[in-house]
């Protein structure tokens, strides 16, 4: 979490392999000299679905770019897609989803690209409370199925609070990590766990720092 502008979504595009830093060096499973490109799977603010594609289509098009079998893919797909409670919509189309169920779908292409690593760039930003929240206990399902590495940004301190085991507070330009909380909330997660003492009092904190670096 971070102001707006700070460089979260630029600090992404480094990591995914799309920007090269400035200085330093960026290590993914302990390998700084290869390619990053295809190490992390990448979903943006937007879920960026192709409307001339089904669901089921868009959800195997990380494995259509690795030249993954054609019926291979659509197996795979079918399967992820029945795991989370999609199947009925495999042979709909973007156009006909709502903005939850477009959320959905791309987070799933997301992690069929590649399950162990996933960069999720505020995925449900554009998404009405309930509908938020609806999808962040469903990510937590997905995280709970795979055990992936994931790397999440987001302005919504209640979202980082439920869903992180480790949330880095940055600062405005030029960013710069002002604190590391260690989120001490027992798994599973729950909604209701946000209302708990601890939980509010960071929360509170957080706010605070958070408004502070934004008035600079």
């Amino acid at each position: 979490i971070g102001p707006s502008g700070c460089g979260k979504s630029t600090l992404f595009n480094i990591v995914a392999g799309v920007d090269q830093p400035s200085e330093g060096i960026v290590a993914i499973d302990g390998d700084a000299q290869g390619t990053r490109a295809g190490k992390a799977a990448y979903m943006p603010q937007q879920p960026l679905l192709l409307p001339w594609r089904t669901v089921v289509e868009n959800v195997m098009l990380g494995l259509d770019v690795r030249r993954v079998p054609r019926k291979k893919a659509e197996f795979q797909a079918h399967e992820l897609l029945k795991r989370f409670g999609l199947a009925d919509f495999a042979q709909h189309y973007p156009a006909t989803l709502s903005g939850g169920m477009r959320q959905r779908v791309a987070l799933l292409r997301t992690v069929l690209f590649n399950s162990s690593f996933l960069l999720l760039d505020e995925p449900f930003g554009a998404l009405d409370a309930l509908t938020r929240l609806s999808l962040q206990m469903w990510l937590l399902d997905v995280w709970q199925t795979f055990h992936s590495s994931v790397l999440f940004i987001t302005h919504d301190v209640r979202e980082a609070i439920l869903l992180s085991d480790r949330i880095y507070v940055l600062s405005s330009r030029p960013a710069r990590v002002l604190r590391v909380v260690e989120v001490e909330l027992p798994r599973p997660r729950r909604s209701e766990q946000l209302a708990l003492a601890q939980a509010v009092q960071l929360e509170q904190e957080l706010t605070a720092l958070l408004m502070k670096e934004q008035q600079v």
